[in-house]
């Protein structure tokens, strides 16, 4: 799937030409500016303006306030005027920085307002593909086994871009279903690397949940016009996983005193693409609990989060949640909260054919050939015996074992009855022991 011609329409976002165009207030900018300063010394106008990651017109306006007040101070340039001046903190400057400092140690790229977060979520989400076709949806599955029932559950579950939940045994890839369906969200998103909210700041981009695209090569000289506004980093939509170490506190705004902003609960994080929440109903908090404060943002696409004033602020809520569990959906909620999550699609045990395949697959994806004799033998007579309910992970998992073994014994790397009964027997439990074959 390819970028819509409407998505890149919304991520074009020019580059502003004045501070009025930024949305912020002129003493947050030269605050950014001090503490910019603070740490280089001496920069260039240009320089200056990239460390806060717009052009030059748009921190004028902030450079002529600190040379005003003496925090800085002009010492060399070219005749091309205020850009190419070389700028250096002065000490009232630097005692100014530390007061910023100890307000809080944010710098570096400038913020953006939350409205221009809100316009540019709700016109990204307008904007979105509404439509995956059956064959697109199998397209981007087909690294996986599945049947078309399953396919045809989740076409229409990512379609309403709604809420999910994939349950079903262990082992048949409820996590790898969650995660592919990421391939499902093509185009790029913009992610601002902070929201600012009446001088309160949400660091926005996390390098370890979101992947940037590099960065377009700005136009030469001082030319600002076609140009990106490079307060946002263009990344691919996200997938965020959470597991059994998520808590009440990772949906929350988390301020941190000694850096004096705020860091963004995982929702936000995952905000344009889709969050995983896998082994749901294992977590630290009851499923009650997350669903509980989820009920709003699930129905009306805004959650609402509080600064430390206790005031509360709306953010879009725009993202798949995804609910990936082995425990029976009516044992961890009641109705009334599984109707709220309204698609469940039930990852099933493969088939012996499914099996088959997936033995034949990851043969080919380790190199080594693949005997159906072998997989006929696991099938008809190690698995009845063991009394083996097949899982999509058994094959993966098995000749893992199985090379692992062949290696240790400094063998080539074929598979063996031998070394699959072996596998077996670290990998199965005797049921009615209690331990594993030996």
């Amino acid at each position: 799937m390819t970028t819509t011609t409407a998505e890149r329409s919304v991520n074009d976002l020019p580059a502003p030409q004045n501070l009025e165009e930024t949305g912020l207030r002129l003493d947050l900018l030269v605050q950014l500016l001090v503490k910019a300063l603070h740490f280089a010394g001496e920069l260039s106008g240009i320089e200056l303006a990239e460390r806060v990651g717009v052009t030059f017109p748009v921190i004028d306006p902030g450079v002529e306030r600190m040379k005003t007040q003496r925090l800085c101070e002009i010492v060399g340039g070219t005749n091309l005027g205020p850009p190419s001046y070389r700028y250096r903190i002065t000490q009232l400057g630097r005692e100014h920085a530390g007061t910023y400092l100890d307000r809080n140690m944010y710098t570096g790229v400038a913020p953006v307002p939350l409205d221009q977060y809100r316009q540019y979520m709700y016109a990204f989400y307008a904007a979105r593909p509404r439509h995956r076709s059956r064959q697109q949806v199998k397209d981007a599955f087909s690294h996986l086994v599945l049947n078309d029932r399953v396919i045809d559950q989740l076409g229409p579950a990512i379609n309403a871009g709604h809420s999910l939940f994939v349950y079903g045994p262990p082992g048949n890839g409820k996590t790898v279903i969650s995660q592919a369906i990421r391939n499902l969200m093509p185009g790029d998103l913009m992610i601002p690397h902070a929201i600012e909210i009446d001088g309160s700041l949400i660091q926005v981009f996390d390098p370890v949940n979101h992947e940037p695209y590099p960065p377009v090569p700005a136009p030469p000289g001082l030319e600002s016009k076609g140009m990106i506004d490079r307060r946002w980093v263009r990344c691919r939509r996200p997938a965020v996983m959470v597991g059994g170490e998520l808590t009440l506190d990772h949906l929350e705004l988390t301020y941190n005193p000694n850096a004096g902003f705020y860091r963004s609960p995982v929702q936000l994080l995952a905000n344009g693409g889709v969050l995983i929440v896998d082994d749901f109903g294992r977590q630290q908090i009851a499923p009650q609990a997350l669903l509980n404060r989820w009920i709003t943002p699930l129905e009306s696409r805004i959650d609402f989060l509080t600064l430390q004033s206790g005031q509360k602020v709306e953010i879009p809520f725009m993202l798949l949640p995804v609910f990936a569990t082995n425990i029976k959906p009516i044992e961890l909620v009641d109705e009334a909260f599984l109707r709220r999550i309204q698609y469940k699609v039930f990852a099933e045990n493969p088939t012996a054919d499914d099996f088959r395949l997936i033995f034949s697959n990851v043969c080919r994806e380790k190199g080594i050939p693949n005997d159906p004799a072998l997989v006929n033998y696991l099938l008809t007579q190690t698995f009845p015996q063991r009394n083996v309910k097949l899982r999509g992970c058994q094959p993966r998992d098995l000749i893992n074992q199985a090379l692992g073994l062949a290696m240790y014994r400094d063998e080539p790397p074929v598979l063996t009855v031998g070394l699959l009964e072996a596998a077996c027997d670290t990998y199965f439990v005797d049921e009615n022991e209690g331990v594993s074959r030996a």
